[in-house]
């Protein structure tokens, strides 16, 4: 831990020094969960505008990998739910509400409605993330709050997978709104709000503890802040 610490202190003090000099550079390495990836490009594009000499490599990790990668200085920050499973110490920036929905197409059962309950939606054809994702256990969380079971009839760590099943008419799936949004479904395939329970959960940028921050990570802090104020003003 202490080793750890040491090499992050060292390069806090070597980001600061060439701040100083030539403004911000370098890479900065993200790890985010699969349904919240849709949405990073809202935080590195404004920032990119900024500091035009920082890059960026985002990868796709489970919440645990996150924090994991980020403990050990492997990533410099993650995008994770925030309000679910224990975080550790981390410092954290509250983003966005994830609230479900039924993905489906028309003609399927429910389609034509304007929302649908927990319990109903677990006799439908379900293609749903793998259960090492926390998203999938969130899900089988408030299924078994509405007492039922599902048994999906396809699993996938890849949403592209998902979305290609979905595509073709034959499989539902349940997501987050925003993911949805960002993905634009359109005719046959509809977005339908899921109920009983409205259930909703938060999801955030986390970054090591302590102060201070790299340069790069707190101005990534700070570009996460002011995201959070855009999704507030846009709810």
């Amino acid at each position: 831990v202490w080793a750890r610490r040491i090499v992050g202190d060292s390069r806090t003090m070597r980001e600061e020094m060439r701040a100083a000099r030539h403004g911000l550079s370098g890479r900065i390495r993200i790890a985010a969960i699969p349904t919240a990836l849709a949405m990073v490009a809202r935080l590195t594009t404004p920032f990119r505008d900024k500091h035009p000499g920082v890059t960026f490599s985002v990868l796709s990790r489970t919440s645990i990998e996150v924090l994991s990668l980020l403990g050990n200085f492997d990533v410099d920050a993650g995008i994770t739910y925030l309000d679910n499973e224990p975080l550790g110490r981390v410092t954290s920036v509250p983003l966005y509400d994830e609230r479900y929905q039924l993905i489906t197409a028309i003609g399927n059962p429910y389609s034509d409605r304007d929302k649908v309950t927990w319990a109903e939606i677990s006799q439908l054809p379900l293609c749903l993330l793998t259960p090492d994702m926390q998203n999938r256990r969130i899900i089988d969380q408030h299924l078994a709050e509405a007492g039922v079971q599902v048994r999906p009839t396809l699993e996938s760590n890849s949403m592209i997978v998902l979305f290609s099943h979905i595509r073709t008419g034959k499989w539902s799936s349940i997501m987050p709104l925003n993911l949805a949004e960002t993905f634009g479904f359109s005719e046959p395939i509809r977005a339908i709000p899921i109920v009983e329970p409205d259930a909703s959960h938060t999801v955030g940028l986390v970054a090591a503890p302590g102060e201070p921050h790299t340069p790069l990570v707190q101005a990534l802090l700070d570009e996460a802040m002011a995201l959070a104020d855009d999704f507030r003003a846009h709810r």
